[in-house]
């Protein structure tokens, strides 16, 4: 699957993601530091790929709906926000779900498990 890191997520995600065989790309990697979340999902949505992120105004369902692109996100939900805490809840996602399966999803990812919505 082709996988987008956001910025606000260490790049620890991205290296456990890759370890199991998917297609990963930063948003810092592609010089898209800074864009509107508009922006970013218009990418992401052109490229195909899911998008990890801990920004919540980037998992609202809406803007999945507006889409039939093969696209989708993965909220990552931390208490108290640590790259050791991103990589951990990571390691969860891979080890639980096809990301195949969060195409025209949005998934939150929690240290209590993984929730997913459908659009």
């Amino acid at each position: 699957m082709r996988v987008k890191v956001d910025e606000d997520l260490p790049l620890a995600v991205a290296d456990v993601v890759q370890s199991v065989g998917h297609e990963v790309a930063t948003v810092p990697e592609q010089g898209w530091t800074g864009w509107t979340d508009d922006r970013i999902w218009a990418a992401v949505r052109a490229e195909g790929r899911i998008l990890l992120t801990a920004d919540k105004g980037l998992a609202d369902l809406r803007r999945i709906k507006s889409t039939k692109a093969r696209a989708g996100v993965v909220l990552f939900r931390l208490e108290r926000e640590s790259w050791k805490g991103f990589r951990s809840l990571a390691r969860k996602l891979v080890a639980s779900v096809d990301l195949e399966d969060l195409v025209g999803a949005v998934a939150v990812v929690t240290e209590k498990g993984i929730r997913l919505r459908r659009c």
